[in-house]
């Protein structure tokens, strides 16, 4: 069964004037129920902020994330959404990512691109109809894929963790994994693994593979959005500080095709949309 229906509620439904968050009961790095995620410590930093209590209603962020809980006002902000996505109303975008391409340095394999013809020989690993997965379709990789699921229940199958396929990278079970930044970075400095990790880009338009990063609020409640965004102003070092220490790998707002990816504190406002309508 998918972590879809496992929910949680924290206190009584929200009142208008706290910041509620929708929060994802166990999907680190972002969030879970012990507060360890940084979708969590953000959440905290804007309550403080806007000095208004801080409470949550769990849900898993897959399919009716927003029919279920911002739609039925069980709460009104979900941390972390693309800044296009257009089902919610977002606030200006304060971070930057994208998906990244993910191996071991001992393999001396420099990969610079999903164009590199040795990927056509080699394991890799990468969430099921995700966007590399079809960006790895589109080019006649195929037979050498694995496929990692994109649901993820933290009841019934904790082993299938989002940073499962950067764990089989480590192991050996696979060369080469594509995964979505935050992710990565979250284990690679957890582990303090000798990883290098590439930004992905995509010249397809249909299937872009970094996003800008807002809050999103339900559809009409501009005055919270325009709270939110106050907060992103005024603590924008602060969130960066928070990103950074969950080793969120952070783009400008052009990324250059082969470079390695490293954090940069220069941009102010650096298969998830598929999944959560």
């Amino acid at each position: 069964m998918s972590g879809l229906f496992f929910l949680s509620f924290m206190g009584m439904q929200s009142r208008a004037e706290d910041i509620c968050s929708c929060a994802d009961p166990g999907n680190l790095p972002f969030s879970n129920q012990k507060l360890e995620g940084f979708e969590n410590k953000i959440a905290q930093l804007v309550a403080d902020t806007l000095h208004l209590p801080l409470s949550y209603y769990w849900f898993a962020h897959q399919r009716g994330l927003v029919r279920n809980t911002l739609k039925m006002d069980k709460c009104n902000v979900i941390i972390g959404v693309p800044s296009n996505w257009g089902q919610v109303l977002t606030t200006k975008p304060y971070y930057r990512t994208s998906y990244v391409m993910v191996y071991k340095k001992d393999k001396a394999l420099s990969i610079q691109s999903l164009d590199d013809p040795l990927l056509k020989t080699l394991r890799i690993g990468v969430l099921i109809n995700s966007p590399p997965h079809q960006l790895l379709a589109e080019r006649g990789i195929i037979e050498n894929v694995v496929g990692y699921s994109p649901f993820f229940d933290p009841v019934f199958h904790p082993e299938e963790s989002p940073g499962r396929v950067v764990e089989d990278v480590l192991n050996g079970k696979i060369d080469v994994a594509l995964v979505w930044g935050p992710v990565a970075g979250y284990y690679i400095k957890k582990k303090n693994s000798p990883l290098v990790m590439i930004p992905l880009t995509s010249d397809n338009p249909r299937i872009p593979v970094v996003f800008d990063i807002s809050m999103g609020v339900k559809k009409g409640n501009q005055e919270l959005k325009s709270k939110l965004d106050q907060v992103i102003d005024m603590k924008h070092g602060e969130i960066l500080q928070i990103l950074e220490e969950y080793g969120v790998p952070l783009l400008q707002s052009t990324v250059s095709h082969g470079k390695e990816l490293h954090t940069v504190q220069e941009d102010r406002y650096s298969p998830w949309i598929n999944n959560n309508n």
